[in-house]
């Protein structure tokens, strides 16, 4: 693939999550909400770099759209519409089901990207390293120790999707450790 076509897909969805996300922040932070989705479309671009077959355009958008289901009054349908069905599916099995009981929703999400291809799993993976940062002074321990254990759920559901991925996020978590 050309390095413009990505450039395109990677503007386009940068874009389009941008004027979604507009008002919203990192989490105890002034910093505007596109550095995560950046962060996490960067993870996603390294690790294309270590797997054969990756189709980075693909996984580019979708790591940038994964949270406008999720976080903003974006439809299924404007996801669809603006890029393609199969990135809205992507997008939608990301996003957390807020219908169902809170212990259920991660296994629940987890299942949905596991019936999809490995640049999903690869998102995820992607989305759960950039989140493993210092956390928030206001988290109480126990959030602290359940984030973990949830980053320790999407690594075991989601091995073998990508070994770079999955490396990267098995470090994080060793050093999360130290935050709790």
């Amino acid at each position: 693939m050309p390095e413009y076509e990505l450039q395109q897909a990677y503007q386009e969805a940068i874009r389009f999550a941008g004027e979604r996300h507009a008002d919203q922040t990192m989490p105890a932070s002034k910093a505007s909400y596109l550095v995560h989705l950046s962060n996490v479309a960067m993870e996603v671009i390294l690790a294309a770099k270590h797997s054969s077959g990756f189709d980075l355009e693909f996984a580019v958008q979708v790591a940038l759209l994964h949270d406008v289901l999720e976080d903003t009054s974006t439809s299924f349908e404007e996801v669809a519409e603006s890029f393609s069905h199969e990135i809205a599916v992507a997008v939608l099995a990301l996003s957390k089901n807020e219908d169902l009981p809170a212990d259920d929703q991660i296994p629940d999400s987890l299942m949905r990207i596991k019936a999809l291809r490995k640049e999903v799993w690869a998102v995820k993976l992607a989305d759960r390293i950039s989140n493993m940062q210092e956390p928030p002074h206001t988290w109480s321990l126990e959030k602290k120790k359940h984030y973990l254990e949830v980053a320790k759920l999407i690594r075991k559901e989601l091995k073998g999707g990508n070994a770079y991925l999955e490396s990267r996020l098995e470090e994080l978590i060793n050093h999360y450790r130290a935050f709790i």
